[in-house]
């Protein structure tokens, strides 16, 4: 019994420990060589598969964002006709009314709702917020 005690090891669940990454605080990042994940986008770049090397917060540390070092990164892949057609087909789901068949610009209230807002209680839309559906001549082809 006493054998079995000393492989026991008291772990804080709270501390750090040192291989922990460094935190940020708001716009305390200066200018490293590090950037988060919307801001490689923007750069045209991806993660590649690298980890993150730190961490920056704000809110009181209730939001935060992992940081990537720059210099490690990848190009993005680029968009292909198959990838814009399977997005199309994905958001087409999101916006299309089941009862009246319409496609709005936005994405529909569908899992609260079930339809647009003009099939559930009769708020008009205007028209310059659907695409009209196809013609039924279209819909057989």
């Amino acid at each position: 019994m006493a054998d079995q005690d000393q492989d026991l090891v008291d772990v804080d669940p709270y501390d750090p420990g040192d291989g922990s990454l460094p935190v940020f605080r708001w716009r305390q990042a200066g200018r490293t060589n590090l950037a988060t994940r919307r801001q490689l986008r923007e750069m045209g770049l991806r993660p590649g598969g690298q980890e993150p090397v730190a961490r920056i917060e704000c809110r009181g540390g209730w939001r935060f964002a992992w940081l990537y070092r720059i210099d490690l990164e990848k190009p993005k892949f680029p968009m292909t006709l198959a990838k814009e057609a399977a997005l199309d087909k994905a958001m087409a789901a999101r916006q299309t009314c089941g009862t009246c068949r319409r496609r709005c610009f936005h994405c529909l209230p569908l899992k609260t709702l079930g339809s647009c807002l003009e099939c559930f209680d009769g708020t008009p839309a205007g028209p310059a917020s659907y695409i009209a559906p196809p013609a039924k001549h279209l819909l057989a082809a």
